[in-house]
C-alpha cells in the first residue's frame, strides 16, 4: 500500500522534474529535441540520489557527489542534468541503437535506455565495484532492468558486447584509447569530455576516412566538467610552482619551464597591452588561445596576489598563459564601451615581455576578426597508426595519438 507521504513525495518529484525539463528547454540551450525532453521527463532522477533533497536532485545545473576519496576529492558524481542533456543531444540517439556508457551512476544509463527503447541495448562500465553495485540497485529500483552494468577498466571498453553505435563517456578523459575507436561501428559516434591543455570540452566525434582525413572528427563541442578518469586512463596534470602563491598548471608532459627565470620575471615591471578587440565568448576564446600557443599553461595565483595589485583578477581564476623562457603573458580585460562592454588585453612580465605581449595581442585580434563565434573549431583525433597530422600549429600530443584543432 502506498502511504499518503510516499504519494506526496512522488507528486513533488514529478512537479520538480517537469519544471527542470522546462528550464532545460528554455534556458541554457541544453534540451533541443522532443526525444531528450521525453527521456528526462520520464526518468525519476531522485531514485538515483535517494539521500539528497528533491530540490537539489532536480536543480538543472547541480552535480551531486556520490563518492569521495580519503582526501575529499570526488570519485563519482551524478552529473548536472544540464550537461547530461547536452551530451544526449550531441549523441543523437535513435531507437534500436547499441550504446556503451563509460562511467556508471545509473541515471544517465536510464536516460539512454529510454531513448534507444526495448530494441536497443545499453552497457554501462565502471572500474569501481561499489559504484557498479549502487548503479545496479538504483536502476532496479527505478524499473530499468535491461541495462547491463559491468565492472571493468574502461580503457579496454567492453569488447564482448561490441560493436556500439554510440559510446558516451561520463568521466573526464585526457586521451582516447584505441579500444573505444575499435568498438565503434563504421558510422558510430563517440561523445567524450576531452581535456585539452587544461580545458575540458564534451566533443561529439564521428569516424572519417576520406579526403585525406583519417580519424575522429568533431561534429560539435560544448563546455563541461567531470571527475577524472580512473584506472589505466588516469592522467594527472602537473603543478609547476613558481612561488608559494604563483603556480602553473600543465597537462602536456613534454613541456619544460625555466622556473628560476619565471620567478625572476615576477619582480619585473608589469607590462600592459590592449587589443582594441571585444572581450566576450570567453570559453571559445580560451580554446582558441590554448590551441594556438607554442608553449601554454594555466596560470593560478593566490587571491592575495590580486589584492596587492601584482596580478589581474583573471589570474586568480586560472587563465591561459603564454610562456617563452623567462617571460610570460596572460589575458585580462577592462571596461570599454567602444568594444561593447569590455576590451581584451594582456599583462606580461620578464625580459621578453614586449614580444610575448605582442604575440598574445595578435591572437586576441585574430580571434575577434576571424573566429568570434561558438563552435568555430574543427577538432580531429588522429591515432598514432595514422601518422602525425599537419600543420603542427594546434597539435595537442596524447598517449595514443594527437588532437589537431583547426580554426577555419
Amino acid at each position: 500500500m502506498t502511504s499518503v507521504q510516499d504519494s506526496s513525495a512522488t507528486d513533488s518529484a514529478a512537479t520538480l522534474r517537469a519544471a527542470m525539463v522546462d528550464q532545460l528547454r528554455t534556458t541554457g540551450d541544453a534540451i533541443k529535441t522532443g526525444q531528450v525532453a521525453a527521456a528526462v521527463g520520464r526518468v525519476p532522477r531522485h531514485l538515483f540520489a535517494p539521500d539528497e533533497p528533491l530540490e537539489a536532485v532536480y536543480a538543472a545545473n547541480k552535480a551531486l557527489v556520490i563518492k569521495r576519496d580519503g582526501n575529499g576529492a570526488a570519485l563519482s558524481s551524478l552529473s548536472a542534468a544540464h550537461i547530461q542533456a547536452v551530451m544526449l543531444e550531441q549523441a543523437e540517439l535513435e531507437p534500436g541503437m547499441r550504446v556503451l556508457e563509460v562511467g556508471s551512476g545509473g541515471y544517465n544509463a536510464a536516460l539512454i535506455q529510454e531513448m534507444v527503447g526495448n530494441g536497443g541495448s545499453v552497457t554501462s562500465v565502471d572500474i569501481d565495484q561499489e559504484i557498479v553495485s549502487r548503479a545496479r540497485a538504483c536502476l532496479g529500483a527505478a524499473g530499468y532492468r535491461n541495462v547491463e552494468v559491468v565492472a571493468a577498466d574502461a580503457e579496454a571498453g567492453v569488447p564482448e558486447r561490441a560493436p556500439y553505435d554510440r559510446i558516451i563517456v561520463t568521466a573526464g578523459a585526457w586521451d582516447i584509447p584505441p579500444a573505444w575507436q575499435e568498438q565503434l561501428t563504421n558510422d558510430g559516434r563517440l561523445v567524450v569530455p576531452l581535456r585539452l591543455r587544461g580545458l575540458t570540452r564534451s566533443i561529439a566525434f564521428d569516424w572519417v576516412d576520406e579526403y585525406g582525413d583519417v580519424g575522429l572528427v568533431s561534429r560539435s563541442y560544448r563546455l563541461c566538467g567531470f571527475v577524472p578518469m580512473q584506472g589505466l586512463g588516469t592522467f594527472r596534470e602537473r603543478l609547476v610552482p613558481i612561488t608559494d602563491e604563483v603556480v602553473l598548471q600543465v597537462d602536456d608532459p613534454s613541456q619544460e619551464f625555466d622556473v628560476e627565470g619565471l620567478r625572476d620575471a615576477l619582480d619585473t615591471p608589469k607590462l600592459e597591452r590592449w587589443s582594441g578587440a571585444a572581450f566576450d565568448l570567453p570559453d571559445e576564446l580560451e580554446l582558441f588561445l590554448v590551441t594556438n600557443f607554442p608553449q601554454v599553461a594555466q596560470l593560478h595565483v593566490d587571491e592575495t596576489q590580486v589584492q596587492n595589485g601584482r596580478f589581474a583578477p583573471s589570474a586568480a581564476r586560472g587563465v591561459p598563459t603564454l610562456v617563452n623562457g623567462g617571460s610570460f603573458a596572460y589575458r585580462t580585460k577592462r571596461p570599454n564601451e567602444k568594444t561593447g562592454g569590455f576590451e581584451s588585453g594582456v599583462v606580461a612580465h620578464g625580459p621578453d615581455a614586449d614580444r610575448v605581449a605582442e604575440h598574445y595581442v595578435e591572437l586576441l585580434r585574430r580571434w575577434a576578426s576571424d573566429h568570434r563565434r561558438s563552435g568555430a573549431a574543427r577538432i580531429q583525433y588522429v591515432p598514432k597508426a595514422a601518422g602525425t597530422p599537419a600543420p603542427l600549429v594546434g597539435l595537442v600530443p596524447k598517449r595514443h595519438g594527437a588532437v589537431a584543432v583547426r580554426w577555419p
